[in-house]
């Protein structure tokens, strides 16, 4: 007789694991961030991690059909918190994108990262597989993705726009409709890119000129991306060690504690420490990708894959841009930034991926589907 509960035995412990030793780091990082104080950032960190965690397994508990039946309802939830922004949300740093709700401050565009992918899982898991190379195929993806680019578009938050409309069509792209639909889709963005940079703000036209010329005003619009750069390569190979950075205790590195931390983190962890954090990202995504894979349904596959990419979208984007490989757009690094509403939203994905694993794991073990 096993001396541990079965209850906690079944417990998803190497994915709790792994994404505790993630938050934690993030913990250590904004502590230092902070000049060596648990306040503003790395408690309040720690005690939204504890509560999305429990969330997540909550969520890892719904039945895959449950998740799906509930995809199209997230998703016009999710559009009408869209326009609500739109009308009467907060307003931080010139654009409107937050709803307050006291404890934080809630961005619904976040969630709509989630929601584009559960929506387009469910119609293409519906969808009989002959249909996918008719237009009737793609038009409704498109008005799907269309609505919510639109409206945090008007925000303004390009970076956002475009993971909402990466992340669906990651899906499409998965559900196999013809590879014909992407490249000319892609071709008539390329030709369009002049008119389309005519239509940004002067400050979006302005980041994407510094990106490709970020020498020609390091103490404007360049300056972030020119002191993420100072502080990462004054890390060296093992870093200033704990305590020690100087580029975020001085405040000279911006938003050190949200976009930019992973700057803060190797300016004191130095090379080191970058390559243990993109470990542990590289193991929880080998983690999804492999519930992914091994998915029993089609909508268990887009879902587990589309969530995938979404959490590897924030990834990439957010560490080619803090080391000036990318234009510097608001998109935080998973578990490390401090922020409630991308915390909320990495921690439904790994949710909702636990229980297409979970469901996988019933359907080879014979057992009935359902909420245990």
């Amino acid at each position: 007789m096993s001396v541990i509960p079965s209850t906690v035995a079944r417990l998803p412990w190497k994915v709790m694991l792994l994404t505790t030793a993630l938050a934690s780091f993030a913990g250590v990082v904004l502590y230092s961030a902070a000049g060596g104080s648990m306040s503003p950032w790395a408690g309040m960190h720690l005690v939204r991690f504890a509560l999305f965690m429990v969330m997540a397994l909550v969520i890892a508990r719904f039945r895959e059909d449950f998740i799906r039946d509930m995809a199209f309802p997230a998703y016009v939830g999710t559009l009408l918190l869209l326009l609500f922004v739109e009308l009467l949300g907060q307003v931080k740093g010139g654009s409107q994108r937050w709803i307050s709700l006291g404890a934080f401050n809630l961005q619904p565009s976040e969630l709509m990262k989630i929601a584009i992918v559960l929506a387009l899982a469910s119609f293409y898991s519906r969808l009989p597989a002959g249909e996918t190379s008719r237009f009737a195929a793609i038009w409704p993806a498109l008005v799907l993705i269309g609505l919510p680019c639109g409206l945090v578009l008007l925000q303004p938050d390009l970076g956002t726009t475009l993971a909402i409309a990466a992340s669906g069509i990651i899906v499409m792209f998965l559900a196999g409709l013809p590879l014909r639909y992407f490249i000319g889709g892609l071709a008539a963005v390329a030709a369009a890119v002049p008119v389309l940079f005519s239509f940004l703000h002067d400050y979006q036209q302005k980041r994407i000129l510094i990106f490709l010329d970020p020498e020609s005003d390091p103490l404007g619009a360049g300056y972030h991306i020119s002191q993420s750069k100072i502080a990462i390569g004054s890390g060296g190979l093992f870093g200033k060690g704990f305590l020690n950075g100087t580029q975020s205790h001085l405040e000279y590195l911006p938003e050190g504690q949200t976009d930019f931390v992973f700057a803060t983190m190797a300016e004191e962890w130095g090379l080191l420490g970058g390559l243990v954090l993109l470990t542990l990202f590289f193991l929880l995504l080998r983690w999804s990708t492999g519930v992914a894979l091994s998915a029993k349904t089609k909508f268990g596959r887009y879902t587990a894959a589309g969530l995938t990419m979404t959490i590897f979208f924030y990834i990439a984007i957010n560490l080619m841009m803090v080391m000036g490989l990318a234009p510097v757009v608001g998109i935080p690094l998973p578990f490390m930034s401090y922020g409630g509403s991308s915390m909320m939203t990495i921690m439904i994905c790994v949710g909702i991926i636990l229980a297409i694993e979970r469901n996988g794991d019933r359907g080879r073990s014979g057992g009935l589907g359902g909420l245990a």
